[in-house]
């Protein structure tokens, strides 16, 4: 046993072991940091991501969302959230949405109250706010959403003529109401669509108002996403329907 002991202490005062034993201690010193930073660097982390798009002012449930891992270095800089607990009874903000297979980022998901319902926000000047009494079926089974640019057309009888054109175009949906007056995209109370609503000029706002006192018919008509991006500024697409709304109008008014 001492002539072991003694070995040993031989060997360590040896100055090759020595040198040996530091560079293998240095070599396990370095693995040890490199392996903790590879695995904090690549170890995944589970989050929830939609299992379908979910659009402005949705609720989201349990149903809406699944579990995919990914790197907590890209949590980092990522400011997404991985509770359920932050989901589950939230809603997808305004004016944006959750695209099928998409991670939930904070500033998209809100609590109800914090929904804005934007009719009821201060119009700039010059501008009212017009409802539009649609149907599911005006409304392309409910594909017309609030922040969508679309073109409203008119049906009018002119004598013997019936006239079917475009009216006014690229003008932004504000909301989407039932016949409640509800969100039709509120999961809670939902419904069919039973009224647009849009902010329009005073000018606008007159045609529109006075074209249904006449009877004629308005119908929104959507158009493509490029339309909806990159459309035109609102404006009338026909002065002649304006001129024949103020002729018929004309023909209502008493003669003095």
């Amino acid at each position: 046993m001492g002539n072991i002991l003694k070995n040993i202490k031989n060997a360590l005062l040896n100055r090759n072991t020595v040198t040996i034993l530091a560079v293998l201690a240095g070599v396990i010193v370095l693995w040890f940091f490199y392996n903790m930073t590879v695995n904090n660097a690549i170890n995944p982390v589970r989050v929830p991501v939609a299992t379908r798009t979910i659009t402005a002012t949705e609720e989201i449930t349990a149903n809406d969302f699944e579990y995919v891992e990914v790197s907590s270095k890209f949590l980092e800089s990522a400011n997404v959230i991985t509770n359920a607990s932050q989901l589950i009874g939230y809603y997808v903000k305004n004016e944006t949405s959750v695209t099928e297979g998409a991670m939930f980022y904070r500033e998209q998901v809100v609590p109800r109250n914090e929904l804005k319902e934007r009719e009821q926000e201060e119009l700039p000047d010059g501008y009212t706010l017009f409802w539009l009494e649609v149907s599911n079926t005006t409304t392309y089974a409910n594909s017309i959403y609030p922040g969508d640019k679309i073109d409203i057309w008119l049906r009018a009888r002119d004598g013997s003529n019936i006239i079917y054109d475009e009216f006014i175009n690229s003008i932004e949906v504000v909301s989407v109401k039932n016949s409640s007056g509800d969100n039709v995209f509120d999961m809670e109370n939902g419904g069919e669509p039973r009224y647009l609503s849009f902010a329009v000029t005073d000018d606008m706002y007159y045609y529109l108002e006075l074209a249904e006192e006449l009877g004629m018919e308005l119908y929104p008509v959507p158009r493509n996403k490029l339309y909806t991006t990159d459309g035109a500024e609102v404006s009338y697409s026909n002065e002649l329907l304006k001129q024949l709304i103020d002729s018929q109008a004309a023909d209502l008014r008493p003669q003095t």
